[in-house]
């Protein structure tokens, strides 16, 4: 046991690191091959990000933790609305300039409810994965067309901004690149293997694990960046991050995960789990949005967002306990 939590812990710490420095690579490469920063915004950021959930995922699929796979898609979707906005939002209150952001943020809502949808007969079949990764593609070749057509956005702006006050050489961006990804790799094997120790040790299943300890891990590199997004006043890009992540978690991840083991769902995760990221979808989309006003995030609804968070994962460790 104690191996496992060592285990944990270290594939924790490396998995931040090598996710970091998987993103900034791959951004560097991304612009020096001269990729408009609109789309590095909204496709090498925003679903790179999410690169921790779906190598961890993929791995629970492959070794017969189906729950932690699923568990990790949906608990980081949480941890990214309620823990990250909640805390960037106190930070600093979220203006949401972007118009391609708004635009995205009813694709996040529909997505929502087709994840929905199919978990309400409590099982993932192949053909439902295959959906979800057929939805991503179309949305990938949308994020695309927008980026390669939009001029100028305030995202975009963001973007190049950052990439210009860190310039990096294309050699140094090959190598975080590689290393970023075979670490990223290496550090989600040694988290799935603790945590599904630990499970069987304490006797949680793996699915409220994947919900608590593995998705706030994965969801680091999020919050990092989020946080210092916001400290810089770039307040697109936080929420870029968090809008793409999550999109990319409800689709990509959780059909990657299907294709590769059908998931069983018990009647707890539609009834609880995906009803608590369904609401704060739909506030993030209200709040966001904005409906003929900028939209904004406030500190009183970060605190809102941040109390919700933790209030969830109270429930979930009364249910362990009791």
């Amino acid at each position: 046991m104690e191996l496992a939590f060592i285990a944990v812990l270290a594939g924790l710490a490396m998995l931040v690191w090598s996710a970091d420095r998987f993103i900034e690579g791959a951004s560097a490469v991304a612009h020096h091959s001269g990729m408009p920063p609109l789309l590095i915004g909204m496709v090498v950021v925003g679903f790179g990000t999410s690169a921790p959930e779906l190598v961890v995922s993929m791995l629970a699929a492959m070794q017969g933790s189906p729950g932690m796979a699923l568990g990790n898609a949906y608990g980081s979707n949480i941890v990214n609305i309620a823990l990250i906005l909640g805390v960037v939002a106190l930070i600093s209150p979220i203006h949401v300039h972007s118009r391609i952001l708004r635009q995205e943020l009813p694709l996040l809502a529909g997505a929502t409810a087709l994840a929905a949808w199919q978990i309400w007969d409590g099982h993932i079949s192949r053909l439902d994965a295959a959906v979800l990764l057929a939805v991503f593609a179309s949305l990938m070749g949308w994020a695309i067309w927008q980026g390669l057509r939009t001029k100028a956005d305030r995202l975009g702006d963001e973007i190049e901004q950052a990439l210009a006050s860190r310039p990096m050489p294309l050699t140094r961006a090959m190598l975080w690149l590689i290393v970023g990804l075979v670490l990223l790799i290496v550090s989600s094997r040694m988290l799935v293997w603790g945590a599904v120790e630990i499970a069987q040790g304490m006797g949680v299943s793996d699915l409220i694990i994947g919900l608590t300890i593995v998705s706030l891990g994965t969801s680091l590199p999020e919050l990092a960046a989020s946080i210092m997004a916001a400290r810089k006043g770039a307040h697109d890009i936080a929420i870029g991050n968090v809008i793409g992540s999550n999109l990319f978690n409800t689709l990509a991840v959780v059909g990657l995960a299907g294709v590769i083991h059908p998931l069983e769902i018990g009647p707890e995760v539609f009834c609880r789990d995906m009803m608590v990221m369904a609401v704060l979808t739909l506030s993030l989309f209200v709040i966001g949005y904005g409906f003929g006003r900028s939209g904004r995030i406030n500190r009183l609804e970060g605190g809102i967002l941040l109390s919700c968070y933790v209030g969830y994962v109270a429930f979930l460790a009364s249910g362990v306990i009791s």
